[in-house]
């Protein structure tokens, strides 16, 4: 959520900057609706204080034993103007209120201009696309052909877009996982944390995975207010909401492997074949929260972080500035990890790596200070580190050899205790 007061201050350039990322809410409503509640509020506060001088009056008026009947009259038709007023301010808070919550976070100077996906910019690659000397698959082919991968069995038992992994694959995606989880708690300082997988709309709002996205999410039916994770990043923030953390312990630095499921709604079509695009998946998710003074700095060691899992295993990727137009709702600023696939012949995203500055801070009210100072907004980031099933998908299709069988990287070795995958 953008700042109430900064908003107020300063819209025109406000409302510019958010344009420039898509956003399509007229400045002359925002200005129209804050103008009439100023008025409102003006009204609503001059009627208080008129109430208030009748309230006195009379009971100086009854504690000298003295009728009141001209003041109570006037309080009571004090009072009715007042609940009109205050009724007629309670609509126009409420349209502000859904105002704000349309409002994304306002871009970073350094993220690119640009309204879509072909506008995003590369900054950096590691690694060369593996070239092989014979016709790639894909993972589906080679899962399949592997015997280790049944995306039909996962279809009867839950429809489209499941998978089942089974025997030396299933054993391949729980590694990742436990590498993942080894290398960053190890190497990166991160914590780890076991969290709960189903979430109030409170901790969705505060992510703001709600208003904005609450079709791409699964809800519990009934009186419950659960819903199932869409990422790691809403409970590991949450952690935290309505918190004062000291200045002194920042940067936190938190990770968690997690299930994540996700609707897709908007993707009809889109991957519908094999594991990139699926309504439940895995993730390491890495999550930030830091003094703003260096949120940037801590953007690019998560960044970082991420980057460390595709160079250790040695898969070709490279990183990418989401241009203003692709950024997520809440993002100020977001670095794609994309890496190569070879059955595909193309770079797919792996990793979204973002600071929100105090968008989300900001509706969980997760706050910092030092000493005696006035407590003010941090800054919250997340990323992913990785995404388990497409770090599968990267290793059998970079790694596969012309037999059909896949090696496995040296660093995951010592965990699958072999070097090679071969039908099951």
């Amino acid at each position: 959520m953008l700042d109430r007061k900064a908003l107020r201050h300063d819209a025109e350039t406000i409302f510019a900057q958010l344009a420039a990322r898509g956003y399509t809410g007229d400045l002359q409503t925002f200005v129209n609706l804050e103008n009439k509640r100023k008025n409102l509020q003006a009204e609503v506060e001059q009627l208080q204080n008129t109430r208030n001088v009748h309230s006195k009056a009379i009971g100086q008026a009854k504690s000298k034993g003295e009728l009141a009947d001209d003041a109570m009259i006037a309080m009571k038709d004090v009072g009715e103007q007042l609940k009109q007023q205050e009724k007629a301010l309670d609509i126009v808070q409420g349209e502000l209120e859904t105002l704000y919550l349309s409002m994304p976070n306002i871009p970073h100077v350094s993220v690119p201009e640009g309204s879509s996906e072909d506008e995003n910019k590369v900054v950096r690659s590691w690694g060369k696309p593996t070239m092989l000397d014979f016709v790639p698959k894909d993972h589906v082919a080679l899962g399949e052909a592997l015997g280790g991968m049944d995306f039909d069995a996962a279809t009867k038992i839950s429809g489209a877009r499941f998978s089942i992994l089974q025997g030396p694959l299933a054993k391949l995606h729980r590694v990742l996982a436990q590498f993942m989880l080894d290398t960053h708690t190890g190497q990166h300082g991160y914590t780890e944390l076991v969290v709960p997988y189903l979430v109030s709309r409170k901790s969705l709002f505060g992510t703001a995975q709600l208003p904005k996205m609450d079709e791409d999410i699964f809800h519990i039916s009934g009186d419950w207010d659960l819903s199932l994770i869409p990422t790691g990043e809403v409970p590991l923030t949450n952690l935290y909401r309505d918190n004062i953390l000291d200045t002194a312990d920042l940067p936190i630095k938190l990770v968690a492997h997690t299930p994540c499921f996700r609707s897709e709604a908007g993707s009809y079509g889109k991957d519908t074949r094999g594991m990139i695009r699926q309504h439940q998946f895995e993730k390491v998710e890495l999550v930030q929260f830091a003094n703003p003074e260096v949120s940037y700095d801590a953007l690019e060691s998560l960044t970082h972080a991420a980057e460390t899992i595709l160079q250790l295993l040695e898969l070709p990727y490279q990183v990418v500035s989401l241009c203003k137009g692709d950024m997520g709702f809440a993002s100020a600023k977001t670095y794609d990890l994309e890496v190569w696939l070879p059955g595909q012949q193309m770079y797919r995203e792996i990793s979204s790596c973002s600071n929100f500055e105090s968008f989300q801070a900001r509706r969980m009210q997760i706050r910092h200070r030092s000493k005696q100072e006035k407590p003010t907004f941090l800054h919250t980031l997340n990323g992913s580190g990785l995404a388990i099933g497409r770090a599968l998908v990267a290793v059998l299709e970079n790694y596969q050899q012309a037999d059909g069988s896949v090696r496995v990287p040296s660093v995951l070795q010592p965990y699958m205790d072999s070097d090679v995958i071969t039908v099951v």
